[in-house]
């Protein structure tokens, strides 16, 4: 299933994008509004422009034997580029934000506010650093700031609770 985010055009961003293998349901609270807020974000502003060619773009986002694989569009649905970055380097964030997620959950049921304003600062932190190597590993490749870079990390941890290692 895949899910998707209507973006306002613009021939210099993404105009929509769709996540391969979501599942409803399947998120947990902070992945969730993890998921929904980079959604919202991303349709009010983004930067995403593969060399060589003019948007506005659609990108479908998944994860194949291993690989983030950004499949990029027009508005026509004809395929741009496909660029495939191995997740590897990306494997240490991945998994810390799953450990995030779960102390959250366990600080939420315990009632330890201090403990969720801690593991919230992380998670900024992690995305922050997630967002960086995003564009260290698109550089060149595709015109990418750092907000957008952050937002699609987000959707990156969400694609991979869905193709765990």
């Amino acid at each position: 299933m895949a899910a998707e985010a209507g973006i306002a055009a613009s021939a210099r961003s993404l105009v929509r994008i769709e996540l391969d293998g979501e599942m409803p349901g399947k998120l947990s609270a902070l992945q969730e509004a993890d998921r929904a807020q980079a959604v919202r974000d991303l349709s009010v502003a983004n930067r995403f422009i593969p060399a060589g060619h003019d948007g506005p773009f659609v990108l479908r986002l998944s994860i194949v034997e291993g690989r983030l694989v950004f499949d990029v569009r027009d508005l026509r649905e004809t395929p741009l580029t496909a660029l495939g970055l191995a997740l590897g380097p990306f494997r240490r964030l991945l998994k810390d934000y799953q450990l995030l997620v779960e102390s959250y959950a366990h600080a939420i049921q315990e009632g330890r506010e201090a403990s969720i304003q801690a593991i919230d600062m992380g998670r900024r932190g992690l995305h922050n650093e997630g967002a960086e190597l995003m564009m260290q590993r698109l550089a060149g490749r595709v015109d990418i700031d750092f907000e957008t870079a952050r937002r699609l990390f987000t959707l990156v941890c969400v694609l991979h609770q869905r193709h765990p290692a």
